[in-house]
């Protein structure tokens, strides 16, 4: 039965159909009336009554977690089935400053089931941009592939495209360049321990954190020119305006294991951390993780010892942890800043302020060739492999961030988590989504 009021005169007209109960179909009135439409959809979900020639069939109350087959309002109805799990959708437009990427949650409550997480909106044709031109042209773009990565991924394309062209960097200059990744694992990993502790709502420690990491950023200043150390790396080179002081480091070293015990004795913060989201060491070694997020899984994987592209012993010590969860991924951010410092500290010694550069190469290729270049950057091993056509022109270039492999590592985390903890997880793995949307 449809009813159809007009304005004015009350005027109102009822339209009665004869349904088969073995087979409920009418004829839409969706082309001729709107809400009428929306009626017939109602109808649809809730009585299984099927509106023929509908322009517009889909549902309009039901979910895709209902059961298939099953009208609530129909007399035969019966109990309610056991239904799906219900999604939550999130993003793709984000709530801070962190790239758009879109997460469907199933939950029971407020614990998250299943997770679908689909990033790649921001896919730019990065990887494109590089062909045809020459090197030393696109060196500022590398810098740019993730903005907070830059020193990791130009010292990558610098090494393959090095390797490439058979260009021989010096030990010293190597090493230089060692010291200015570590300085931007320093800042980052700090970044990330305020923001852990203001996504817990401990906006004080936060605020601590966020006072070494300007300290941090105006030294990067001083070496480079510039805060986030773009300009230090360059193909065949390095650029270091100053060196950091030794003493300053370890004091800085010193306040950041203050803070870090400090947050870590917090119970409020401990209990929020502990056992949140945990990564198991068999998931992360299946899903290829890498960087912070591998080792807080106990892998014992980083490619400044595997895949070294100069000798950082005996200051170089890769931390692990076995719990996998938000915890252990601060904790082994806390590790590796101490770390990195250390390594800081030792490259100092016997490095000058200066540029030391050698580009372009004395013979360019004559013939076709490729190079490799692999860096274990603050967030995991980066990959670049570029190839050169006869003369120096790159043809082809090829980037790996680590986030295209912790990606598929995040949702696994998430299951079973509660859905309010989504920005701590999130934050504990911080993966780049210029990184993996190239």
């Amino acid at each position: 039965m449809y009813l159809f009021t007009r304005t004015g005169p009350d005027r109102r007209t009822e339209l009665h159909v004869r349904l088969d109960p073995d087979a409920p179909v009418v004829p839409s009135l969706a082309r001729a009336s709107v809400p009428a439409g929306r009626f017939e959809r109602e109808m649809h979900d809730l009585y299984g009554i099927v509106p023929r020639d509908h322009p517009q069939p889909g549902t309009l109350v039901r979910h895709r977690h209902w059961p298939s087959g099953w009208y609530p309002m129909r007399e035969d109805a019966g109990s309610p089935p056991e239904f799906g799990d219900p999604e939550v959708p999130a993003g793709p437009v984000p709530a801070g400053l962190t790239g758009p990427g879109h997460f469907g949650f199933c939950v029971a409550g407020e614990s998250i089931r299943k997770v679908e997480a689909r990033p790649g909106f921001v896919h730019k044709g990065i990887e494109r941009l590089f062909q045809g031109r020459d090197p030393a042209a696109v060196v500022p773009l590398a810098e740019r592939v993730s903005g907070d990565t830059a020193v990791g991924h130009t010292l990558a394309f610098c090494l393959a495209v090095e390797e490439a062209a058979g260009v021989r960097v010096a030990p010293g200059t190597q090493r230089a360049r060692a010291l200015l990744l570590e300085l931007e694992r320093l800042y980052n990993h700090v970044t990330d321990l305020g923001a852990l502790c203001d996504e817990i709502g401990d906006q004080v420690l936060s605020a601590r954190f966020g006072r070494v990491r300007e300290q941090l950023l105006r030294l990067n200043a001083r070496i480079t020119g510039h805060r986030l150390l773009r300009g230090g790396v360059r193909l065949g080179g390095v650029l270091l305006r100053a060196l950091p002081d030794p003493g300053t480091l370890a004091a800085v070293g010193a306040d950041l294991a203050e803070l870090a015990d400090l947050a870590l004795g917090r119970t409020a913060v401990a209990d929020r951390l502990t056992g949140t989201a945990p990564l198991a060491a068999g998931a992360a070694r299946d899903l290829g993780a890498l960087g912070y997020v591998a080792r807080a899984s106990g892998l014992d994987a980083d490619a400044r010892r595997d895949h070294p592209f100069t000798d950082l012993r005996p200051a170089l010590t890769v931390p692990t942890a076995g719990t996998g969860d938000v915890l252990a991924r601060f904790q082994i951010r806390a590790r590796e800043i101490a770390a990195s410092i250390a390594i800081i500290v030792d490259l100092t010694y016997g490095l000058g302020p200066g540029s030391a550069v050698y580009w372009p190469p004395l013979a360019p290729p004559d013939g076709p060739a490729s190079g490799v270049g692999i860096v274990e950057g603050w967030r995991g091993t980066i990959v670049h492999r570029v190839e050169l056509a006869p003369g120096g022109t790159l043809t082809r270039t090829k980037i790996v961030d680590p986030s295209f492999f912790n990606w598929p590592a995040l949702p696994v985390a998430l299951e079973g988590a509660l859905v309010p903890d989504l920005p701590l997880v999130d934050r504990s793995f911080n993966l780049s989504h210029a990184g993996n949307d190239l």
